[in-house]
């Protein structure tokens, strides 16, 4: 829906200025971004014939890295925003899940505008955490930019320095030679209880199918992998027959079962790893597909003009294929055309701003 507004820039060097001189008039809809001018910018947003918003901002033709973080640190001093100073390393966890997540979505739909943007909010969290770091003396993110270039080159050999290697197997196996080497030489594989496991930087806190993928990724590096595919299909129809064979047993163990359900699916992303696929995006991909059957499902049910008590399961069966047609036709939407009532598939997606 267009917002039917312009953007009004005076570009001066003036603070504030509401004067006719250089004004520069831009239509935009309710998705665009204000456009950039140089120097003082005076914008005033006309809706309806009306002025909806005014105001005297400092913009850039192009920002840096440093701007991004003299902005952080505005907004974190005494004279900044109350909300950014109240934030904690706790509390940003969720925002900084929550941002790339966004990132994955943009990357997996293709779309370069949005994830530009979504980076941007990625790195502003990083920023962020930055800046609390370098209030407390622990680091700044500076810091942060250094160690992880200094690790980039130290563990690129074969393209800083005078190593060879062949395959990207091998640069596999020198990667973690490296990282080896690194806890050797830091201390954490010295004496102690009980040393470092190659392991130790697959994060538990990662999504579980992620860290499956992960955790036999670092694996297979050292050669603790199944030979050939099928070796791993016969693993999965061998916990499949286990999976069974605990649903049918007349004594029934709901613990017994969580385990062999989280061996089936330790299996897959292993089956995952093997193709070349991200579990955790093939999943998201069918979640998905299933929120735009399941919509068209719940418009045609509306159309019926019955409730869902109503409506029998052939009958849903029926709407759920006729999906699938519309589908391979490419006429199926995110959305469907009509609201639907008694929704079963809440948040089927991100809501439009309004």
């Amino acid at each position: 829906m267009n917002g039917g507004g312009v953007w009004e820039s005076n570009p001066t060097n003036r603070r504030f200025r509401s004067g006719p001189a250089d004004l520069k008039s831009v239509p935009i809809t309710r998705s665009d971004a204000p456009p950039r001018f140089e120097g003082i910018t005076y914008i005033r947003l006309w809706q309806g014939g009306e002025v909806r918003r005014e105001s005297g901002i400092f913009m850039k033709k192009e920002t840096s890295f440093e701007d991004l973080i003299s902005l952080m640190e505005r907004l974190r001093s005494p004279e900044g925003c109350p909300w950014d100073r109240e934030q904690t390393l706790k509390s940003l966890g969720p925002m900084l899940i929550e941002e790339a997540s966004e990132v994955l979505d943009a990357a997996e739909a293709g779309d370069w505008g949005e994830l530009r943007d979504e980076l941007g909010d990625l790195l502003f969290q990083a920023v962020f955490y930055g800046q609390i770091a370098a209030e407390t003396g622990a680091f700044t993110i500076r810091d942060s930019i250094s160690r992880v270039h200094e690790k980039m080159v130290r563990r690129h050999p074969h393209v800083f320095g005078e190593e060879t290697v062949g395959s990207t197997a091998e640069v596999l196996l020198n990667w973690e030679a490296i990282k080896a080497a690194e806890r050797q030489a830091s201390g954490r594989d010295s004496g102690g209880s009980a040393p470092e496991s190659m392991l130790d930087g697959v994060s538990k806190r990662l999504p579980a199918l992620l860290e499956a993928c992960q955790l036999t990724t670092k694996a297979a590096r050292v050669g603790f992998d199944w030979p050939v595919i099928d070796d791993v299909f016969a693993k999965l129809e061998e916990e499949i027959r286990e999976l069974r064979a605990e649903i049918n047993r007349p004594d029934r163990d709901i613990e017994a079962i969580h385990g062999e359900i989280g061996d089936v699916l330790f299996v897959l992303a292993n089956l995952a790893r093997w193709t070349g696929t991200e579990p955790e995006s093939a999943l998201r991909t069918t979640n998905r597909k299933f929120r735009r059957r399941f919509a068209h499902v719940e418009q045609r049910v509306a159309e019926t003009g019955k409730p869902w008590r109503e409506t029998t399961l052939a009958e849903m069966d029926a709407f759920w294929d006729e999906a699938k047609r519309m589908e391979a036709a490419g006429g199926l939407h995110e959305e469907p055309a009509v609201p639907a009532p008694e929704s079963l598939a809440e948040d089927r997606g991100r809501e439009e701003v309004e």
